[in-house]
């Protein structure tokens, strides 16, 4: 479909609009050989909950003995997660598309992987926007409703539910029209935890507050 979105797109966007410009001016979709091994991690929960301490070195945040804790309560509550009914799926629905880590059966869910850290609850909005979109993708593919998805953070054996909520399909609604809109840079952020961490904040010219300027 022409006018089709990527999920990544969307998780873009959703954190800064003006990023999504300038991604996709520079055409950036490969993936670091760093987060492509992170997410290989979601494939081998029954390996990681059995490995000693120097094979999880390097590869997990907390101490070994919590990480194993963590993951065999995740695959004790979620034991689909261990044996998907798919793997590696690329999911195209009536308004996006993008890949998915794993497509449950029971119930029907699509699962994301996260390199990052999670928050102390839920997942972060552009990751909610992504896990809407490929639940809305999913139901397009299976002609049938799907109600959550799932967004797994493996280095942290930790795993958060997404509901497809009144309010989580609205926030997906608006970056979507956000997205498809998009015929030039959009208007800077000016959010200074956002904009701190962007690799393009030098040229999108943003000013960010210091320490002195706060008080």
């Amino acid at each position: 479909m022409s006018d089709s979105v990527t999920f990544s797109d969307l998780a873009t966007a959703a954190y800064c609009p003006r990023q999504l410009y300038y991604r996709r001016r520079d055409d950036d979709r490969g993936l670091p050989e760093s987060v492509e091994r992170t997410q290989a991690l979601a494939h081998e929960y029954p390996t990681l909950v059995e490995a000693s301490d120097t094979a999880l070195a390097g590869l997990v945040v907390p101490k070994p003995a919590e990480y194993r804790a963590r993951l065999g309560a995740v695959m004790t509550r979620w034991p689909a997660l261990v044996a998907p009914a798919e793997t590696d799926v690329l999911l195209t629905g009536k308004d996006c598309r993008g890949m998915v880590a794993k497509v449950l059966s029971d119930p029907l869910a699509p699962t994301l992987v996260s390199p990052g850290n999670p928050p102390e609850q839920g997942v972060w909005e552009p990751q909610k926007v992504r896990a809407v979109a490929a639940a809305k993708a999913l139901a397009w593919r299976e002609e049938e409703s799907v109600s959550r998805a799932y967004v797994e953070y493996p280095r942290h054996g930790v795993v958060r539910e997404v509901t497809v909520s009144t309010r989580a399909k609205a926030a997906y609604r608006r970056v979507l029209r956000t997205v498809r809109r998009m015929d030039g840079p959009p208007s800077r952020l000016g959010d200074d935890a956002k904009c701190g961490a962007c690799e393009y904040r030098t040229e999108c010219g943003v000013r960010t507050r210091t320490l002195a300027s706060l008080l």
